[in-house]
């Protein structure tokens, strides 16, 4: 019994790595603070549908890493479930179709973010994502070279 108990407690302590992330992005530009309180120390301020990754949630705020990997917490209010991507590259080619050869329809610079258009596709294409650019523009980006996936 005892060494049941040993493995079932490992197996729900492994299992957690197995999730998938979850990921975020603001609603408006939003301060991050170092611990779930507005009277806590404020760290910096993100812009409005800057992605993140969801760490936890609790009564109202949420702990979040940023693409940068830093570890901070936002009020829930002012997050949204839309999904945005952020470039990691210099410059990223987003093109007409998931193929390396595919033509070109613009380039996206380091650090521009990009809504994720449609998060099954991803699943469905390995290696790509489909995003559209705040102006409309609408392509296929390679998601070795984005963040908040």
């Amino acid at each position: 019994m005892r060494r049941a108990s040993l493995l079932l407690l490992a197996a729900i302590a492994f299992s957690g790595g197995a999730a998938a992330a979850e990921f975020q992005s603001a609603s408006e530009a939003a301060v991050l603070y170092d611990a779930p309180s507005v009277r806590a120390k404020p760290l910096f301020v993100i812009g409005r549908d800057t992605p993140f990754e969801v760490i936890v949630g609790v009564e109202g705020w949420l702990k979040i890493r940023d693409a940068g990997g830093t570890v901070a917490w936002i009020e829930r209010k002012s997050t949204s479930e839309r999904r945005t991507l952020i470039v990691r590259v210099p410059v990223a080619d987003v093109v007409a179709a998931p193929d390396a050869n595919a033509p070109l329809v613009f380039k996206a610079e380091q650090n521009v973010v990009l809504e994720l258009v449609d998060p099954a596709y991803v699943s469905n294409t390995p290696g790509w994502a489909k995003v559209r650019h705040r102006d409309g523009q609408q392509g296929y980006v390679r998601i070795a070279q984005v963040w908040g996936l």
